[in-house]
This record gives structure tokens, sequence and C-alpha cells, in this order.
């Protein structure tokens, strides 16, 4: 048998090492942690708090393949009084509706949106400038950026409109991404796969078969003295904080006059937080040259609007952290996903996280690099595997001469014969921190 290493046991390192021993191969997964999980990894104890994403999109490819597989687990559906408590900070004040330039801009096809302009001065000669800014600032929670408006329109714009469909991909894993992380890992076990945890690795190994480096890119260029693996990233304050429940506390601000997102997300799952409390989770996209204290402070005038009463409910507080370069890949005008770090890295290493020339939003750029990796990894060795695809979408031959481009199959349309799944990252946290993604 083959065999193949993986050095990061997060979300895009489990995925390669399913699918490489899924496909024959034998697999070692090194983490330097002593838990497995990277940013999806959610904190122990009373207040379950994640280092990530607290909620993946169902319409992305990574669903299909972890639902296949039963990797995902219980749902945490937002019941629906709550889903009426969402508010947006608008003019100073807290408004039940967004502003009418996103729900404008919404509507208008991704291809209109051009690569090679920046999302503001498009937006602008749609909805003004005024509209322009509101709606950067209202979709900075699926970005973590301080400056959405800066970025490719086409970039922001395929966010914007999956953020703003009628039925919301957003789902959350009960009890924390750690659980989609715990059948992740049980599920590589069953297949044979070595899990060493506490095992940082400080040179590629030699003669262990192709290297899969799934680890953040700044990790991944120190390793393999790289000074090339870089792409921007986003800058956010996170700020945790548990109060006694009071009823009429709100369920999510999202804020219209400056980058900033707010979430109770005990609302639709109470194992986060002991019974009678409420999680409130607040992430503050801040510029390069902002201090910490700018953040917080922000978080805390949301507070105050929305959670009436909450220093004197407060029960805990988690460490206000700065999250930098840890939130996803952002792309500049004149710029795709194509023209990140490459995955393959040649002499058998290859790159797989959220930061790497693979298509999707936060988390599913990870599924889709590591997936990429392990089929390219397998391409080379010359075996004539094939890795599981998902359900749907045409799976790669590595023994045809003409192998599917990554952006084809993993974003082919589903067969007619297979119904479509009805059942989205954050940013990167300290142990006790958490967004949506």
């Amino acid at each position: 048998m083959n065999q193949l290493t993986v050095i990061g046991g997060g979300f895009a390192g489990l995925v390669a090492a399913i699918s490489a021993a899924e496909a024959g191969s034998r697999v070692t997964v090194h983490e330097s942690h002593q838990t497995l999980g990277g940013r999806a990894r959610t904190a122990d104890g009373p207040y379950r708090t994640n280092e990530g994403p607290h909620a993946f999109y169902n319409q992305g490819p990574h669903w299909g393949w972890l639902e296949q597989r039963d990797l995902i687990g219980p749902l945490a559906p937002v019941p629906f009084t709550e889903s009426t408590k969402l508010r947006v900070h608008s003019g100073g004040k807290l408004r039940m509706t967004p502003p009418m330039a996103v729900v404008k801009l919404a509507r208008k096809p991704l291809a209109e949106a051009p690569v090679d302009t920046d999302f503001f001065t498009w937006a602008s000669s749609i909805v003004g400038e005024e509209g322009a800014r509101a709606v950067s600032n209202v979709v900075a929670v699926s970005f973590f950026h301080h400056d959405v408006g800066a970025l490719s329109a086409a970039f922001v714009q395929e966010r914007l409109r999956r953020l703003a469909r009628l039925s919301p991909e957003a789902r959350f894993p009960r009890g924390g991404w750690q659980s989609v992380i715990d059948r992740m890992a049980a599920r590589a076990r069953e297949l044979g796969v070595t899990i060493e945890t506490g095992a940082r690795v400080t040179e590629v190994p030699a003669d262990r078969g192709p290297v899969i480096v799934a680890t953040s890119l700044a990790a991944a260029s120190q390793l393999l003295d790289d000074s090339s693996l870089t792409w921007e990233s986003g800058r956010a304050v996170l700020v945790d904080v548990a109060v006694r429940h009071r009823r009429g506390d709100l369920y999510a601000i999202a804020d219209a006059d400056a980058p900033a997102w707010i979430e109770r997300f005990t609302a639709q799952d109470k194992t986060l937080a002991p019974a009678g409390e409420e999680l409130i989770q607040a992430q503050i996209p801040i510029g390069p040259d902002e201090a910490k204290s700018v953040g917080v402070e922000r978080a805390e005038r949301l507070f105050d609007l929305g959670y009436k009463g909450w220093r004197e409910r407060t029960t805990w507080r988690g460490k206000d952290a700065l999250c930098v370069g840890r939130t996803g890949a952002v792309d500049r005008p004149g710029t795709t996903w194509r023209d990140r770090p490459a995955i393959d890295r040649g002499h058998g290493v290859y790159l797989a996280g959220d930061q790497v020339a693979a298509p999707g939003v936060l988390s599913e750029v990870s599924f889709s690099s590591a997936l990429e990796a392990v089929s390219l990894a397998l391409a080379a060795g010359g075996r004539g595997g094939t890795v599981a695809h998902t359900p749907g979408r045409e799976p790669r031959h590595h023994t045809s001469p003409k192998p599917q481009p990554v952006a084809q199959r993993l974003t082919a349309p589903r067969t007619q014969t297979q119904p479509k799944t009805q059942e989205q990252q954050s940013p990167a946290q300290s142990p006790a921190q958490g967004q949506a993604g």
C-alpha cells in the first residue's frame, strides 16, 4: 500500500486522511496540539466556545461528502421565534430590516460583478456610496476583514448572494464543531489511519510517501522554508461572554455602520452553556493599525444595545482575542482563488487549507484543497484508485489521461436522480472563542 503523511489534524487534514485511506493508502497524521480540530476545535468545560467556525454552509461541496459518511451528526436549528430577534445596527439604532441596498445588490447575478474592480466601486454604481458602505459592513461576518469594499467585487458578491438566500445555508452542529471533528477522527481510525497528537513536525518527513501540509499558511511557509506561501486574510477581535438568561435578548446583531457581528449561540444550542445562561460571541474586524481595544469597545457598545444589563448578568467572560491571518483567504481586485498558493508544491509535497488555490467559502476551501491534494498525490504515485467524491458529483479517475479540473469536479451540478440536500467560517479563535463561516 502507498504511504501518505498528513501534517495537521484540523478539518483539512482529516478530510485528506479519510480520503486517502478510503483510496487504499496507509496514512499517518501528525498534530502538534494535544487535541484534533485546528480552528474547528471546541473548548472543554461548561462554555463550549469554538476556536473556528460555528456553522457551515450546506450548499458547499463538503456537505454531501460529510453527510454520505454520517459525520455531521445532530444539528441545532435556529427556532423561528429566535430568528425574529435579528437586528441591524444602522444610523446608531437597531432596526428590524437590513438596508435596501443589501436586498438590491443580492439580486444581482454573480456574472455581473467584475473580478478586477473593487466591490465598493462596483456597488456604488448601483446603490450609491452610502449603500455600498452599509452592505460592505453587513457582510463582513463572512470575511472578517475591516474593509470588504476594497476586495474584488466578484469575490464579495459570491458570499453576499449566499448570505442573502431566503432559505439560510448556515447549519450548526450540536455541541460545536468538535462533534464533527470527533466523528471524522473516529472514521479515520476505523480506516486504519495512525493519528499522533502532541507531535510537532519541524521538517518534511523523508521516505514516507507524499506529504500533505494541512496547517495555516504561515506554519506551512516556515515548515517548507518558502516565503512565497502568503496570502491576505483578515484581522478580527473576538469576544465571548456568558450571561444569565433574560427574556428579550436579541439573537444576533449585524452592524451596517461598521464591520461587526454579534450572535447568541445558545439560541439554537443550549448545550453550549450551563442551564439558565446564554453564550454571546462577537467578531469585530479591525484595521491593520488598530489596537485590540478598539474592537473590544465596539463589541461592548453593541452588547449594550442588544443585551440590557449584560455586565451585571455576566457569569463568565473568555479571554478577548485578536485573530490575525487566520480567517481564510480574501481576494483583492484582479485576483481569484486560482492566484493563491498552489496545492502542488513539487517533490511530493501538497498544501491544504483555507488560503490556498481551491474554490469555495471559508471551510469549503479547506475541503476542496484537501481532496485535490490527495487526488494529486495518488495520481503522482501511479495509483489507479479513486478519491471518493461528493454524492451527485463525478469522481476523478486517476487513470484518465484528462482528469477533470477540481473546480468543475467539486461544483458540478447534482444528477437528477440525486435529491438535493436540505440541510456554513467563522474565524479562528482562542480556546475560548468563536463565527459563522
